[in-house]
């Protein structure tokens, strides 16, 4: 088999990241986390797992997957988030993949769960993710949120990774509140400006396509759900995007301090 690198990049993922870890090691022969200075256990269990840990300070989603990407020590890259597993399906399927193209990147299917619970409705499945790549002509976006693997050409697999994406309804809430942080910091770092409008546009834009688009209208609570929570998720970025900018205008000039 074609060797192949793991990647995962970690923020106090002390619950995760030695599952994610051991799921990597089924196809790949080393594992590089990028820590990002957990406070947690994150950093001991990684390194207790074997993996090799690089610090470095966030950086946005698809510049802090590429830190260890010249690190590696193969070629052919395949990057989990720490909440991330793969299902025996993906094992089976890399295993049989040739490797032998190097323009050729791989795309899985992923379930999301909330609790033990799988959540299929609004889009939220088969949401395809391209994961598996080869360094040389393939790699994430430098984009600061929601970065994606762009590559020369993409093969579709029918094979799944499991995504822990919740604990339970609580913490989904609480994982919109920590991830529209990002987005908006995200958002002003690449110079977008403050409106009152986007919250509310963004809003009612993201309900009516998981409702009437994606067809949530028609898949019962877990429709509703998905809807609601995305609306909320749009909502509060942007209007975090604009606190950030009301917060930067009230603070003194450094002439004045």
């Amino acid at each position: 088999m074609t060797p192949i690198s793991g990647i995962i990049i970690t923020l106090n993922e002390a619950d995760n990241v030695g599952d994610c870890i051991a799921s990597l090691r089924r196809v790949c022969d080393e594992v590089i986390v990028v820590d990002s200075g957990s406070q947690d256990a994150t950093v001991a269990i990684a390194e207790s797992a074997g993996a090799r840990v690089i610090h470095q300070p966030y950086l946005g989603d698809g510049p802090q997957k590429a830190v260890a990407v010249p690190e590696a020590r193969h070629d052919w890259i395949l990057a989990l988030d720490a909440d991330e597993r793969l299902d025996d399906d993906a094992v089976e399927a890399i295993g049989g993949l040739a490797l032998d193209d190097p323009r050729r990147a791989y795309r899985f299917r992923r379930r999301n769960f909330a609790g033990r619970h799988w959540i299929r409705a609004a889009g939220f499945y088969p949401d395809p993710v391209t994961r598996l790549y080869n360094r040389t002509t393939s790699g994430y976006l430098p984009k600061k949120a929601h970065s994606s693997v762009q590559a020369p050409e993409v093969t579709d697999l029918n094979a799944h990774i499991r995504h822990f994406t919740y604990r339970d309804l609580s913490h989904w809430i609480t994982r919109i509140d920590a991830l529209s942080s990002r987005d908006a910091w995200a958002m002003k770092e690449r110079g977008k400006g403050p409106s009152s409008m986007r919250p509310a546009l963004h809003a009612a834009t993201a309900t009516f396509r998981k409702l009437i688009l994606k067809g949530g209208l028609f898949q019962g609570a877990d429709g509703f759900t998905v809807a609601m929570t995305t609306a909320f998720h749009a909502y509060m970025k942007y209007a975090k995007l604009n606190e950030l900018h009301e917060n930067e205008r009230a603070r003194p000039d450094a002439d004045d301090a």
